[in-house]
């Protein structure tokens, strides 16, 4: 039994907002790919994962690094953007950090759902989206960077991110591909999850 999971990490007010301090320009170029990748996973049942960063005002991360605090649990900054909904099937993950994994129990909801793959969507590349699909990989799940729903600060760290890790050492248990041809890999019974 295959059954494919769509993860989608980050993709929050606080990061991608017209006028947010602490906005992601190239992520509001994914968005209508996104929208696209979450009707299809919602109108042939594929379960929809939000993964959210969820910080406390002070946390490390933000006194180590002298980054500005978003994404600050409990705000609405720290909410999926309207564009993508959410829908009422849909899981929201709240995590403290980089990976969906860490921290959070995705693991067990994904095996309970009998999930073998999962297809990682969102910001940043080289860091949320990245550290995700590695700890897939350390959980035992196939992985899939969705190339052209996933960004970076820079157009240039995330092509780079693509080219390494797209056929890689971990090929073909990571894959890199863009969204046309990860739905072209569909089939209906792993639409259907049977």
């Amino acid at each position: 039994m295959k059954k494919t999971a769509i993860i989608v990490v980050d993709m929050l007010k606080d990061t991608l907002d017209v006028g947010s301090s602490f906005s992601i320009e190239e992520g509001r170029k994914i968005i209508p790919n996104i929208q696209h990748l979450l009707a299809v996973a919602r109108g042939n049942s594929l379960p929809v994962i939000f993964a959210n960063d969820s910080f406390l005002p002070d946390d490390f991360l933000f006194r180590e690094t002298g980054r500005t605090p978003h994404s600050i649990m409990g705000t609405e900054g720290a909410t999926v953007i309207s564009e993508f909904g959410p829908s009422e099937t849909d899981i929201i993950l709240q995590k403290r950090r980089m990976s969906a994994f860490f921290g959070t129990n995705l693991d067990v909801t994904l095996r309970e759902m009998k999930v073998d793959t999962i297809a990682v969507a969102g910001i940043s590349t080289p860091v949320c989206v990245l550290s995700t699909l590695l700890d897939g990989i350390a959980h035992d799940f196939r992985v899939i960077m969705l190339e052209d729903c996933c960004a970076a600060y820079r157009r240039q760290d995330h092509e780079s991110i693509v080219k390494v890790y797209g056929r890689g050492a971990m090929y073909p248990l990571l894959q890199a591909m863009p969204l046309v041809e990860f739905l072209s890999t569909l089939t209906p019974n792993r639409l259907i999850g049977q």
